[in-house]
């Protein structure tokens, strides 16, 4: 029996599993923020594709990996083609450029400009603010359950390594 009182966890008017319930939740706020993403890529000429490219590629300036075109491809699951294709068409509209690697001089880098970041602050930067003040409400032990849970869930949700 929970705290509640109910003996299976099940809310008490839909009879459904809290879990699920949770789960219909998470799903609830993922396809709000795909719509938030197609709806910028509309306003800014792109497909929806290429703002989660553009996600990745800052995901991966944040976590310090080397921004390629394979990480990219991986990341997006895309093939060589579908890959150069997003590119392309990011780097046309002035959102990514391409660098040598410092290091390697080889590889070929990606990196978001400057603009595409201020675009992207600009749309974004009030929802994230939103998040941010409810955040602002959870005490650290209760961010922290949060931050478990969707570390969790992305784990959960990651695909497996591709051949």
């Amino acid at each position: 029996m929970d705290d509640s009182g109910n003996p299976d966890h099940r809310d008490p008017v839909t009879g459904e599993p809290e879990n699920l319930r949770l789960v219909h939740l998470l799903r609830a706020v993922t396809v709000e923020f795909g719509l938030r993403q197609a709806d910028f890529a509309a306003r800014n000429g792109m497909h929806p594709t290429d703002v989660r490219a553009l996600i990745c590629l800052l995901d991966a300036a944040r976590a310090n990996e080397a921004a390629t075109a394979g990480l990219l491809g991986a990341r997006l699951g895309l093939n060589s083609a579908g890959t150069t294709a997003v590119i392309d068409r990011l780097e046309r509209l002035g959102h990514v450029a391409r660098i040598r690697d410092d290091h390697d001089r080889r590889r070929i880098l990606l990196r978001v400009e400057p603009q595409a970041i201020r675009l992207g602050r600009e749309f974004f930067g009030p929802l994230i603010d939103g998040v941010l003040q409810v955040l602002d409400a959870f005490d650290p032990a209760e961010r922290e359950t949060v931050r478990r849970f969707l570390t969790a869930t992305h784990a959960a949700f990651a695909p497996e390594p591709r051949p």
